[in-house]
C-alpha cells in the first residue's frame, strides 16, 4: 500500500490528449463536401478572428458565400476540362505580411474563404497520411507539440545514457529556409505516390482521389513566393512540410537505423552512439536531403555530445530537466515590463494582464523555472503564480494538491491561490 493512495489514483485518471480517430478514405463530396465547409467556416471565425473586417463582410452573406465555394469545389473534375475551368475553384490573392517575433519572417496570408478550403484539406490529408507518419514527428499533428517534442527528447537521452553512457552525441539538423525551399516537382511526386498506393487498395475513389489531387496541386501551384516554396501562413503548408520531410523520417529511422529521433517540422534531433557514427550518419542524411529532396541544411546544422543539452524547441534540454533559454527569459521580462505601462495608461486591464501571463507560465510550467517565474513577477503582487503549489502541480486535481501541499508545508495547505 502506498504512502499516497490519491495520487495513485490521480496518475491513472490522467487527461491525455484527444485523438480523433482516422476515417477512412471518404468520397470527394465529403472531405470538401457541404458540411466540412461549414465546419472550416465555424473554425475559421473562432475567438477575435470573427471581428475583422474581411470576416463581418463574409458573414453577412456567409449562406451566398458558402453554396458559392461548394459549387466551385464540386465543379473541380478528376480531368482539366476547358468548359468548366471558369466555374472550378481559384485560390485568391494572398496578403502580406512581415513578423518580427519570435524573428523575421515573411507570411503571405490567404483571404478568408481560401482559409476554409485550407481547412478542409487539413482534414482530409490528416486521415490520408496519419497512417504511413512515424510516431516522432510532432509538427501540426493531433494531441503534439513543441512540448511533446522537447519530452521526448529527454527520454531519449535518458535512454542513451543508459545504453552508451557519456560518449553519446547529439545531431541536430536545421532545414535552410525550408519553407521558401520546397521544390513544389518534389511535394507532387510524393502526393502522387501516396494516391497511386490508395487507388491499389480503394480502386472505386480513384476518380475522387485525382480530384483532390487536382484540388492540392491548385493550392500548391497559388504560391507567390515564385518557382519553389510555399507560404508561410497556408494552414495546409505545414501539412505539405510533413509529407516532404516525412522521406527524411523513414530515411533515418528505417535506413540508417537511428531509433532516438525526433522531429518538429525542420527541426530534427537525432541520438547516435559516438560521434563517429554521429558523421557517418549526417554525411548521409546531407546527401539523402539534397539528392532526394532538393534542400540544403544550414549552419545550425552540427554535432555535439549530449551532456552539452540540447537547445530546442523552446526549452534548454537535458537528460534530469528542462531550462528555459535565456532569450525566452529575457523577452518576457521585457515584456511584463510593457504589460504594466500599459496597465497605469488605461490600455490593459489586470485580468487581461494575467491572461497574457498564464499564457507564458503555460510554456514556463514544464522547465525548472518555479523560482525564475516567482522573481520575474514579484513587484506585482496580484499577478498570481502558482501560489504554495510545486512548480507543474497544477495541473493535477485538487485532492491530489492538497496531498502535495501537505507534504510541503502543512500550513499552506487551505491557503492555495491557484485554480
Amino acid at each position: 500500500m502506498t504512502k499516497f493512495p490519491i495520487l495513485v489514483k490521480t496518475s491513472q485518471k490522467v487527461k491525455h490528449p484527444k485523438v480523433p480517430p482516422i476515417r477512412p478514405l471518404r468520397p470527394y463530396e465529403e472531405m470538401v463536401g457541404w458540411d466540412m465547409i461549414e465546419m472550416g467556416y465555424h473554425n475559421v471565425l473562432r475567438g477575435q478572428r470573427k471581428y475583422t473586417r474581411e470576416a463581418v463582410n463574409y458573414d453577412l452573406l456567409c449562406e451566398v458565400n458558402n453554396v458559392e465555394l461548394w459549387r466551385e469545389l464540386k465543379a473541380i473534375g478528376p480531368r482539366p476540362d476547358p468548359a468548366r475551368r471558369q466555374a472550378e475553384y481559384k485560390p485568391g490573392p494572398y496578403r502580406h505580411k512581415i513578423i518580427t517575433e519570435p524573428k523575421t519572417r515573411s507570411l503571405h496570408i490567404p483571404t478568408l474563404r481560401d482559409k476554409i478550403v485550407q481547412i478542409d484539406i487539413h482534414e482530409a490529408l490528416q486521415d490520408i497520411y496519419r497512417p504511413v507518419f512515424v510516431d516522432r514527428s510532432f509538427a501540426c499533428l493531433h494531441g503534439k507539440g513543441p512540448i511533446r517534442a522537447a519530452l521526448n527528447v529527454q527520454h531519449d537521452m535518458r535512454v542513451a545514457r543508459m545504453k552508451w553512457g557519456e560518449n553519446a552525441a547529439v545531431i541536430k539538423i536545421d532545414v535552410r529556409k525550408f519553407f521558401y525551399s520546397i521544390d513544389r516537382r518534389v511535394l507532387k511526386q510524393l502526393l502522387a505516390k501516396r494516391f497511386k498506393k490508395l487507388k491499389k487498395k480503394h480502386p472505386e475513389f480513384y476518380e475522387d482521389l485525382l480530384r483532390f489531387y487536382r484540388l492540392l496541386c491548385k493550392v500548391i501551384d497559388s504560391s507567390p513566393e515564385g518557382e519553389t516554396g510555399v507560404p508561410l501562413g497556408n494552414v495546409s503548408s505545414q501539412d505539405f512540410a510533413n509529407i516532404v520531410l516525412n522521406e527524411l523520417d523513414q530515411f533515418c529511422i528505417r535506413f540508417l537505423g537511428a531509433k532516438l529521433y525526433t522531429r518538429y517540422a525542420d527541426d530534427a534531433i537525432i541520438l547516435a552512439p559516438d560521434k563517429e557514427t554521429a558523421r557517418e550518419w549526417l554525411a548521409k542524411i546531407k546527401q539523402f536531403v539534397k539528392d532526394r529532396l532538393h534542400l540544403d541544411l544550414n549552419s545550425k546544422t552540427k554535432i555535439f555530445y549530449m551532456r552539452q543539452g540540447v537547445n530546442a524547441y523552446g526549452y534548454k534540454i537535458k537528460a534530469t530537466h528542462l531550462e528555459l533559454r535565456t532569450t525566452s527569459k529575457q523577452k518576457e521580462k521585457r515584456r511584463i515590463k510593457a504589460m504594466i505601462a500599459k496597465l497605469r495608461e488605461g490600455r490593459k486591464t489586470r485580468q487581461e494582464i494575467q491572461q497574457e501571463v498564464n499564457s507564458w507560465l503555460g510554456f514556463a510550467r514544464w522547465a525548472s523555472a518555479y523560482n525564475l517565474a516567482k522573481k520575474i513577477f514579484a513587484p506585482y503582487r496580484w499577478i498570481k503564480v502558482e501560489g504554495e503549489l510545486p512548480y507543474g502541480a497544477i495541473s493535477r486535481n485538487r485532492a491530489a494538491r492538497r496531498v502535495l501541499q501537505q507534504r510541503n508545508d502543512p500550513q499552506a495547505a487551505r491557503q492555495t491561490v491557484a485554480a
